[in-house]
């Protein structure tokens, strides 16, 4: 089962739940003999290594794939810039120009290409790294500073990291917001797991993930409203009329925020939240096999 945890905006909790969620399932769930995997797929800040701190043993650059031209086969025929539906590239007079920041790795113009004057080689764009995480497996990607795609990475490092035969259970942690990178995160999850605060902020952002995740590609979501108690009760009015569950609850409270401070899990600091983190677990299960079930 593949569970994405995301948030509409920053600074929810989303690492704190995913990191807490994903070390009580790998220590206390006996139905997963396959083991657990987390996967930080917020490559552009990635952080959940900080709490999980996994001995990484492994290290992969990972990119596009990036138009080269031979200047002796090129005619300057224009037919590579005809095919490029990105403007990556452009013929002017008798020079070929390539703009790296703006392809997207399709390979268009390679195949034609009539002289065979192109050929591809790799754009690093940024780094996987993977390695064991105590009881679970860890792995994330770091996108390269200055690269202006960070879904290519999240791509590999899923692809890398997740085979289609797999068992375990897989955490993904996304980064904020609604954007490309949130999607290929979310994309072949089998639930997300929003993260929010009862604030209109925290609403307002909800909608959008909501919209993304359950609108438009079609999968199950429930609701963890962290830092309960402050704000209104706009989140639980707009659960209760979407039919989204709201699956847990956590308080606001000052030891949470000082164990996060000190790059500490959550159920860590505070085992009492070990099994409630749990139940989180089981209810997600159900909710997915009710899925299936009803072939919805």
């Amino acid at each position: 089962m593949i569970i994405a945890i995301a948030s509409g905006k920053g600074g929810t909790g989303k690492t704190t739940i995913a990191t807490s969620l994903a070390v009580s399932v790998a220590e206390g769930e006996p139905g997963n003999p396959e083991g657990l995997l987390f996967l930080d797929c917020d490559v552009e800040e990635p952080n959940a290594a900080l709490f999980l701190k996994p001995a990484l043993t492994g290290r992969e650059e990972v990119g596009i794939l990036i138009p080269q031209v031979d200047a002796e086969k090129c005619t300057y025929c224009g037919r590579c810039a005809e095919v490029c539906v990105w403007h990556a590239i452009a013929v002017v007079g008798e020079k070929v120009l390539i703009f790296p920041e703006l392809c997207h790795g399709c390979g268009s113009c390679t195949l034609n290409c009539p002289e065979g004057a192109i050929s591809e080689a790799l754009n690093v764009m940024g780094t996987l790294e993977w390695g064991p995480a105590g009881p679970l497996d860890f792995a994330q990607g770091t996108m390269d500073v200055g690269q202006a795609m960070s879904v290519p990475i999240i791509s590999q490092l899923k692809k890398k990291q997740v085979p289609a035969a797999d068992n375990r259970v897989v955490i993904l942690d996304a980064q904020p917001g609604t954007s490309c990178p949130v999607v290929e995160t979310m994309r072949d999850a089998d639930f997300v797991l929003m993260v929010t605060e009862p604030t209109p902020f925290g609403l307002h952002d909800l909608r959008l993930a909501v919209e993304v995740a359950r609108d438009e590609l079609g999968l199950p979501v429930g609701v963890v409203v962290n830092r309960d108690g402050i704000g209104d009760a706009g989140v639980d009015e707009y659960c209760a009329a979407e039919g989204i569950p709201i699956l847990m609850r956590i308080p606001l409270d000052r030891r949470i925020g000082e164990a996060i401070s000190e790059g500490r899990v959550l159920v860590e600091a505070m085992p009492e939240y070990r099994g409630p983190f749990q139940d989180l677990y089981g209810r997600i299960a159900r909710l997915v096999v009710g899925q299936e079930s009803s072939g919805s």
